[in-house]
């Protein structure tokens, strides 16, 4: 199964009711697994949607700190047919061990896994300067809710976007409820800093 098949798929359903039983079509979020594999040590297989694997594998991997920054990753190579996304770093390290070993069941709308350090488990409070009045809240919210194409077509995926104060920057849904927040942050750094891919 491809990684570039459709986001949305028409499936047939079965539809109950007080009234009747009856058989109809019903578009449908698809969702399906990627094996991330860093510096040929495979780490994780996610399930997710087929839209820019590249973007929700290195914003994975940024996020679990596997990789501190962009100029870090040397190529990034999907294989589509078999769900596959390789990873290769500047100095092609393996990830340590210890890390792999760990993983923090998290909570949400499924089970999931996040690998961690003793190290990475306290919390760093963030700072900005930035300030944003209601009504331009209001403003950005109904934007958001209009780029919602897929949960709009089938309600069955969570949406994130990242803002600045006035433009939406990235925007990703996804069936994960994490997942779409990974994707849009790397999709807006990819943007900027982008990797070789190939």
């Amino acid at each position: 199964m491809s990684l570039r098949k459709a986001n949305i798929e028409r499936f047939p359903i079965v539809q109950f009711t007080k009234e009747s039983i009856g058989s109809i079509e019903k578009m449908l979020a698809t969702e399906l697994p990627l094996t991330i594999i860093m510096n040929d040590q495979e780490l994780v297989t996610l399930l997710c949607s087929p839209e820019n694997p590249e973007y929700l594998a290195v914003g994975f991997l940024s996020s679990e700190g596997f990789i501190k920054s962009r100029a870090e990753i040397k190529k990034v190579v999907v294989d589509d047919q078999k769900g596959v996304l390789q990873l290769k770093t500047v100095q092609g390290k393996r990830p340590a061990q210890d890390i792999l070993s760990k993983q923090l069941i998290t909570s949400g709308c499924g089970r999931g896994a996040s690998f961690y350090s003793t190290a990475d488990a306290v919390s760093r409070l963030l700072e900005s300067q930035m300030k944003i009045s209601v009504d331009e809240v209001f403003t950005l919210v109904k934007e958001f809710q209009h780029s919602s194409r897929i949960y709009l077509r089938t309600h069955g995926v969570h949406s994130a976007a990242l803002y600045d104060r006035e433009n939406m920057l990235a925007f990703s849904e996804d069936m994960a409820g994490i997942t779409p927040l990974i994707r849009s942050l790397e999709n807006a750094s990819w943007r900027i800093y982008p990797p070789q891919t190939g």
